[in-house]
């Protein structure tokens, strides 16, 4: 099965986010330093305990982050989010409660014209997230 998943860089807290992030939706995290891979000897003094690779899996739900830039310099990207469709009214709620504290609302958790809840937000690390629920749908456990 072809499928896409979000990678996100951070600028030196991967592994503060994807802990906020496995507390916020659950699943299984996996972190990998610099210093634990084949990288480790080569890696500059201080950056031994930044994250090369992390996941988070729950069931088809895979987010995937590091702090590796290479030679890139860190830019924030406003033009992307994380669109979460979720399978349950309680869901959207506990999703929407712990993901956006901190955070930055855009648009409030909402039941919006096309029948579903809704809502836009950057969380605290300055993701944008968008939690979609459609109510007509019957809830999946």
């Amino acid at each position: 099965m072809t499928q896409i998943n979000a990678y996100i860089t951070f600028n030196g807290n991967c592994r503060e986010a994807m802990t906020f992030y496995r507390g916020s939706l659950g699943g299984e995290l996996t972190i990998q330093t610099i210093g634990e891979s084949p990288l480790g000897a080569r890696c500059p003094a201080g950056k031994e305990h930044e994250i090369m690779h992390s996941s988070l899996v729950k069931g088809h739900l895979i987010l995937m982050a590091s702090d590796m830039m290479g030679e890139a310099k860190f830019v924030n990207v406003s033009n992307i989010a994380l669109s979460l469709n979720c399978s349950s009214e309680e869901e959207i709620n506990a999703f929407y409660s712990s993901l956006s504290a901190g955070g930055t609302i855009i648009d409030p958790l909402k039941l919006q014209f096309w029948g579903a809840l809704f809502a836009v937000f950057t969380d605290k690390f300055g993701i944008r997230w968008m939690l979609n629920y459609d109510k007509n749908l019957p809830e999946q456990k």
